[in-house]
């Protein structure tokens, strides 16, 4: 597969869910315009759901196994593609979630099978698709390589801390590519996104809570707990030198940007590090405009500091 990556990838199914429509939208104006910078195809999966990342888990693990399913199913059936990619980690952990349930439970296959009979559409059959991220899909499909000829240190001088948030990589069996050494992603240090922005010039720091929990799933029913743990993230980025945190999940993004507001409020703590989406800085380092990346929608004012470097 590693080999025929670049092909497999140049056109993808495109799963943006829920929150790339929502208050991820900067998210979903990054990735679009890197990947048209990069030449790059993004198809959107037809008539998508939601994947049933919040709510739903918390009623019937086997209904978000069969929300999940139907993307995978749409983008197989109605887009005829091979890979879908989900740029959120919600999305992409629950569609590799369904991968491996459908694989090993037939207590999921049946309620697949049964729902999507009754639903009038093909139930989704574990390996008729492959489920990437937006990392691997500018990693792979762009190319390292191609990369560093296209940007040439646009991001020279900023110092960047990569979090990762907690979905990413765990839990591990969901996982089976990662954690083999040499180009795979790694389950305990995942390297991707600091590969990446390594090449368009960033300083990264050396981050110790790139894969802890920012509490995204918590943050309604206990808002002080989440506040908490994104605290520990922001001051961390901070002592580790950080200028920006480059993110690459809309929930974990949203839970740094609300709540370094609310720790200010309830905790009197003030955190100067700006929230930023990794494709954001890649835009920006490619010579896209901050507006073309969404820069304006976010609410962590970035602007200020990057135009300061030369960047924005």
């Amino acid at each position: 597969m590693q080999d025929n990556r670049k092909e497999r990838y140049k056109t993808v199914a495109y799963y943006p869910g829920c929150a790339l429509e929502g208050t991820g939208q900067p998210y979903d104006i990054s990735t679009r315009a890197v990947g048209k910078k990069l030449g790059l195809k993004l198809e959107e999966v037809k008539d998508w759901n939601c994947c049933g990342a919040m709510e739903v888990k918390n009623i019937d693990l086997e209904v978000q196994t069969y929300l999940s399913s139907r993307v995978m199913s749409q983008a197989v059936h109605k887009n005829k593609a091979e890979v879908v990619m989900a740029p959120c980690n919600g999305c992409y952990h629950n569609l590799k979630k369904a991968e491996y349930d459908l694989s090993h439970k037939e207590k999921s296959k049946a309620t697949v099978e049964k729902i999507s009979a009754k639903a009038g559409h093909e139930a989704y059959h574990p390996g008729e698709i492959e489920t990437i991220h937006a990392l691997d899909w500018i990693k792979f499909g762009y190319g390292e390589e191609e990369l560093k000829a296209k940007i040439k240190g646009g991001l020279k001088g900023l110092k960047v801390a990569n979090y990762y948030g907690c979905m990413y990589t765990r839990p591990r069996h969901i996982f089976p590519e990662k954690g083999h050494g040499g180009d795979s992603e790694s389950f305990k240090d995942p390297h991707y996104m600091d590969d990446l922005l390594a090449i368009a010039g960033a300083e990264n720091v050396e981050f110790p809570l790139k894969t802890a929990c920012c509490g995204g799933a918590h943050t309604l029913s206990d808002s002080d707990m989440s506040t908490k743990l994104v605290l520990n993230i922001l001051e961390a980025a901070e002592a580790a030198g950080a200028e920006v945190i480059a993110t690459e999940c809309p929930t974990c993004h949203s839970g740094l940007e609300m709540h370094q507001i609310r720790a200010l409020k309830k905790l009197s703590k003030d955190t100067k590090v700006k929230v930023v989406y990794f494709t954001q800085l890649l835009g920006l380092a490619m010579g896209l405009s901050p507006r073309k990346v969404g820069l304006h929608a976010n609410v962590s004012q970035s602007i200020p500091l990057l135009k300061a470097k030369g960047i924005a």
